[in-house]
């Protein structure tokens, strides 16, 4: 048997492994992003509740932008929730100077409240 084969029904490469045939399939490089938290935490719900839409992404070759675009927008979302609730709270860098733990737990809850509303609108919706 041939260890490269290709079909021109659907123009692709295939190599024999073992005894079977397996397509060609390589990543573009040059459009690979870095995904950060939001991304890889929306790439695990998808894998996990919407196995179609992440196999559907991932055979298009659109996974790694549509993940980097949702990080993105997750992120802005984020800075921009901690930032204004802080600042209806009354948090500033005064109180950060006058009592560093009341400030660190002020905004732990702060923070905890902007991810909620960002996996409940951006990540899992």
């Amino acid at each position: 048997m041939e260890k490269y084969i290709y079909n021109g029904n659907n123009g692709l490469w295939y190599e024999l492994q073992g005894d079977y045939y397996i397509p060609c399939l390589t990543l573009d490089e040059e459009n690979t992003q870095p995904i950060g938290m939001w991304g890889r935490k929306y790439l695990r719900y998808i894998k996990e509740h919407r196995p179609v839409l992440h196999t559907t992404l991932l055979l298009s070759g659109k996974l790694n932008s549509h993940l980097a675009e949702i990080d993105n927008r997750a992120t802005e979302m984020f800075d921009r929730l901690v930032k204004q609730l802080a600042e209806k709270e009354g948090i500033t860098e005064q109180l950060k100077a006058q009592d560093q733990m009341a400030w660190v737990g002020a905004m732990n809850g702060i923070r905890n409240r902007a991810e909620e509303i960002v996996n409940g609108s951006v990540i899992f919706a």
